[in-house]
């Protein structure tokens, strides 16, 4: 029976004047933006980064030198600010937008009315009324209950649900698994607990990312790298090779920039930032964007049968009587059953859209459905307060005799997918306590077979076969009769009815546990707990699994979850835990999802590739050229200036890695993300940079005129002298001929767009190359063809080397995944 305190009563909750009062205090529900940070966080996230403030340093010198046009790498420095901050607050908005349509708006009781409010407009001393999925969003005390019980394993780890009673404390950010009530708000705001998870899950952010962390960990490496390189090269220019200050600036300048991968955080921002904004536009809140990555990993996807396969919406198909005896009229016991349940589910709904008009009854006693009994019932009374019968609704297969007759019939309509209930009527009041060993409280009776026609999502075979042909497995795993399940399933080409597996029988042992669930397909009975058991069950054999639901059975296992993915209409309880919501409740958005993640995770690895190839080639390139300047002193073999000015290496970089990297950064990609993103993307970009580097230092120490490079009496003092303009321009070919290869092994497959990419890459360079205006501008002279000759071969080996690296490295790898696997 419902239980009130004394003092509420009869409380109708806070008038306009008395909310007026407490927003005019602060004593609201203000909550943090859902994206995490303002805009003038974002702007100097994205503005104060390590990589600007190399770049920025790096200008300055060549600033000082006054050849600015060697300083044209510092627009880098805008365009990383910049498109960051442009793609990340579009993303934010986006998040905003979404959030607000998909918000948990509490039932709030103002005046005498209750109505749904936004969270942030709760004000302190609201009441507010809760009932079976909903989420608790303010801390508070409890001043009605209706066999109230509350789960608050998210906040204490405690699995057991907690029954509440008027005076008890509840938390917010615990859920209701049973019953309703009601709670008056204690703390708003900051003060809150749901504010404090709020903050922490629903930020803007990348962390527990491989991919972000590695990428951290190879620029801190990269850091670290630049101080003995730019030492050695301004000593082999400035003592060695007797440059001059400002030419010995203008080299250092020229090593240490390329080894920078400016682009390639800024790649990753992108992508991420692209990715919300494209899921966005499938109506798909992306509450963490580690789940974009995530979704990427994706091996298995264990989906709820209700709300996920099917449709939340039922029909009642028809009603068998399995009773022995004359029994009241059932469409009353029926009608009156689903008017008084305060939180009716769909099979409750379905009855009440088929007998809309129930008898003057009232309730003498009630319990709640649970997943964990699976059934409900209540005590009724009729206008003249005589008993007419204690009603029990639930599974026939927890509530009947296996060998009984009216079990077989309910396994028989379950195996034609239809989802059958058992009504029966017992000899004590509902809310009686079974007696040991018992499911259900006092003698039950089977009164009649409830048949329900579940409706199947017409877009679910596509997208079940689409997880197929990515070698994705889906387990259906649900509270539903198991026989059900597996028709259902089976009705769309997942498993069959016969092979699907009753949830009772299944092993407690983990690794045994994780045998039965990769060997079968769906799984009925299956309680909350044991959702969660078989998500970690998997995730022990390392599995990476994502979980779809909507009910409140479904949350602890969408949190334990890799990727946790509610639909929009399910409870909130769901929805707040999950990484990511369906706000369309359609299953068939799932693919696009997957497949953004993919996208997303795929080409930053392929991009990555470049960037550090460069990295790689322009360190070495610093190392060779100043230990090769240092020993050619001390041996009497002449000096060894760096080849390139700070322009020869920015434009070595646009078309070899800035625009191709940034084009094939947005391109479709489906290939499922493995884990070891650092080992993986050094293993091509270590070799790859090794071979650009040697080719070009061999075509410099073969082309180079030797002497200081510097033209004696020029304006600036840092022009190169014009032989030694001609030997930069050999090597930068060879180094562009070799790195354009790079790219065009990235690339792989092609498609006609790569191929037009590569082709006006190389036609780009073609025309700096041989044009005089561009020639002039950059510093760059082809007109020594014995020089040119020497590059051109230089290339071609460099080319040969590329290509064989790009055969025999994933071999390699792959015996290697072969090895770790056995």
């Amino acid at each position: 029976m419902t239980q009130l305190s004394e003092e509420t009563a009869s409380n109708r909750g806070l008038s306009r004047a008395e909310v007026d009062e407490r927003v005019a205090a602060g004593k609201v529900n203000d909550l943090p933006d859902r994206s995490g940070r303002s805009v003038a966080d974002i702007v100097r996230a994205n503005v104060f980064t390590r990589i600007n403030a190399i770049l920025g340093v790096l200008f300055a010198i060549v600033a000082s030198t006054g050849s600015l046009i060697n300083g044209l790498f510092g627009l880098l420095i805008i365009a990383n600010s910049g498109i960051g901050i442009i793609q990340e607050i579009r993303a934010k908005r986006t998040l905003d937008k979404l959030a607000i349509v998909g918000q948990t708006e509490p039932m709030v009781r103002r005046d005498g009315q209750v109505v749904a409010l936004p969270p942030n407009q709760v004000v302190l001393d609201d009441i507010i009324e809760i009932g079976a999925g909903d989420q608790v969003v303010v801390d508070g005390e409890v001043i009605e209950a209706l066999a109230l019980d509350v789960d608050e394993s998210l906040l204490t780890g405690e699995a057991d649900p907690i029954d509440k009673a008027p005076g008890d404390p509840i938390l917010s950010g615990s859920f209701v698994v049973a019953g309703s009530g009601a709670y008056r708000a204690t703390k708003v705001g900051a003060e809150a607990y749901a504010a404090q998870l709020a903050s922490e899950a629903s930020k803007f952010t990348l962390v527990s990312s491989e991919l972000r962390s590695g990428i951290d960990q190879i620029l801190k490496v990269i850091t670290w790298l630049l101080i003995p390189a730019g030492v050695l090269t301004i000593v082999n220019q400035l003592f060695i090779s007797e440059n001059g200050i400002r030419a010995s600036l203008l080299g250092m300048v020229a090593a240490l920039v390329p080894m920078v991968p400016e682009g390639l955080v800024l790649m990753t921002s992108i992508a991420f930032a692209v990715g919300v904004v494209r899921l966005g536009q499938r109506q798909c809140l992306v509450n963490e964007l580690p789940a974009i990555e995530g979704l990427a990993r994706v091996n298995v996807v264990c989906a709820d049968k209700t709300g996920t396969l099917t449709e939340n919406g039922m029909r009642l198909s028809e009603i068998r009587s399995v009773a022995d005896d004359p029994q009241p009229d059932l469409d009353d016991v029926l009608a009156s059953l689903a008017a008084h349940d305060p939180r009716p589910n769909a099979s409750m709904l379905a009855l009440a859209e088929a007998h809309p008009t129930p008898p003057a009854w009232s309730v003498s006693a009630v319990e709640p459905f649970t997943s964990a009994k699976k059934w409900s019932g209540m005590s009724f009374r009729d206008s003249a307060g005589h008993d007419v019968g204690n009603w029990l609704i639930g599974a026939p297969d927890v509530l009947l005799d296996p060998n009984s007759e009216p079990a077989a019939m309910a396994d028989e309509l379950g195996a034609t997918g239809l989802r059958v209930l058992l009504l029966s009527r017992t000899d004590v009041p509902v809310d009686t306590e079974p007696a040991p060993g018992a499911v259900a409280p006092g003698s039950a009776v089977p009164v009649a077979l409830v048949v329900l026609e579940q409706r199947v999502r017409p877009d679910a075979r596509d997208t079940l076969e689409y997880f197929a042909s990515q070698r994705v497995d889906v387990k259906v795993i649900s509270g539903d009769n198991a026989t059900s399940v597996g028709a259902v399933a089976a009705s769309l080409g997942l498993g069959s009815a016969e092979t699907s597996v009753d949830a009772r029988s299944l092993p407690t042992d983990q690794r045994e546990l994780a045998e039965v669930i990769d060997n079968g397909v769906t799984f009925g009975r299956v309680r909350p707990d044991q959702k969660r058991s078989m998500v970690k069950a998997l995730q022990s054999v390392g599995d990476t699994v994502a979980m779809t639901g909507d009910g409140v059975n479904d949350v602890l296992a969408l949190k334990d979850a890799d990727i946790g993915v509610a639909m929009g209409s399910g409870s909130s309880a769901a929805r707040s835990v999950a990484q990511i919501v369906l706000l369309d409740n359609k299953f068939a958005t799932l693919p696009y999802v997957v497949g953004e993640g993919r996208r997303v995770i795929g080409n930053i690895e392929r991009v990555s590739n470049l960037f550090l190839t460069k990295t790689v080639y322009a360190v070495l390139l610093a190392l060779f050229v100043g230990l090769g300047g240092l020993f050619g002193e001390l041996f009497g073999y002449g000096s060894l200036s760096y080849p390139f000015q700070p322009i020869h290496v920015t434009i070595s970089a646009w078309f070899t890695i800035g625009i191709p990297a940034f084009i094939l950064s947005l391109a479709p990609n489906n290939e499922r993300a493995r884990s070891g993103f650092v080992r993986r993307v050094l293993s091509q970009a270590v070799p790859n940079g090794i071979i650009v580097g040697l080719c070009a230092f061999v075509t410099y120490v073969i082309v180079n005129p030797g002497g200081a490079g510097v033209e004696i009496g020029s304006k600036d003092a840092v022009d190169l002298s014009p032989v030694q303009t001609q030997a930069a321009t050999a090597t930068l070919i060879t180094l562009i001929a070799v790195a354009l290869y790079v790219l065009a092994v990235v690339a792989r497959p092609y498609t006609w767009w790569k191929v037009v990419l590569i082709a006006v890459s190389a036609a780009a360079y073609v025309i700096i190359f041989a044009w005089p205006w561009t020639q002039h501008m950059f510093k760059l002279d082809s007109s020594n063809m014995q020089m040119l000759s020497v590059a051109f071969i230089s290339a071609a080996v460099g080319i040969v080397a590329v290509e064989a690296v790009s055969r025999v490295v994933p071999r390699i790898a792959a015996r290697r995944t072969d090895r770790e696997m056995a």
